[in-house]
């Protein structure tokens, strides 16, 4: 899952990228209005984290934008502003949560994965091919029901491979998905988890496979018997 934090305090961008990245999740964070149209009009993300009091004015008046691109994305606003005024102002602008600082962030992580719950919000609950199932939800995979615990980069290129099984994904997809805008990717990076990936899932006894499309990218498929 790819997050937009739009956050211009430091102390908490960072605060927030560290949690969110510790639950297996994506993050870019920007720190203005400017810079989130800019983010939301080249990225596809699964949620945003919004700040009210941006440099560059009320963060709410964003929602509509991003409404205009995106319809169904979620949208949490994150905000020292507390008064009753404010929140309907963010609600009825089309923020589907309302945090107000400071909060838990346990009770932030919460709040997204009730949100992540929502039927518009993924396909499906589980997918399941061959003998591997992956929880959508959860953001879990699984062997003959036993979960394969996996290292984050590995969990997120196998959600991606799975929300397409049987369908080609680029690579300019597979690292959208595995990795933010500010972390520094080396050229064969992709390459080596997805090796990782193939020896993961064959030790647990998984009955799919993973195929390069040379120039295009990968095909998650089940083995056939």
């Amino acid at each position: 899952m790819r997050l937009l934090v739009v956050e211009d305090d430091p102390d908490m961008a960072d605060a927030l990228a560290t949690n969110l990245r510790d639950q297996g999740m994506v993050v870019d964070i920007v720190g203005s209005r400017v810079l989130a149209r800019a983010a939301l009009e080249i990225n596809s993300y699964r949620m945003i984290l919004l700040d009210r009091q941006l440099p560059d004015g009320d963060g709410a008046e964003l929602i509509p934008f991003a409404r205009g691109l995106y319809p169904d994305l979620p949208i949490i606003m994150l905000t020292a502003k507390q008064a009753v005024a404010d929140r309907v102002v963010g609600l009825d602008l089309g923020a589907d949560d309302y945090l107000t600082k400071p909060f838990a962030m346990d009770e932030l992580l919460a709040r997204i994965r009730a949100i992540a719950r929502r039927p518009a919000q993924i396909p499906m609950a589980t997918l399941t091919v061959g003998n591997l199932s992956f929880d959508f939800v959860a953001r879990q995979a699984f062997v003959d029901e036993q979960r394969l615990p996996l290292p984050r980069r590995q969990l997120l290129v196998l959600e991606t491979l799975a929300l397409r099984v049987g369908r080609t994904v680029t690579r300019e997809k597979l690292f959208e998905s595995v990795y933010g805008f500010d972390e520094h990717i080396q050229s064969n990076a992709m390459d080596a988890h997805i090796s990782k990936l193939r020896k993961s899932l064959h030790a647990a006894g998984a009955r799919v496979e993973i195929h390069v499309i040379r120039g295009l990218g990968y095909l998650m498929q089940a083995i056939e018997s």
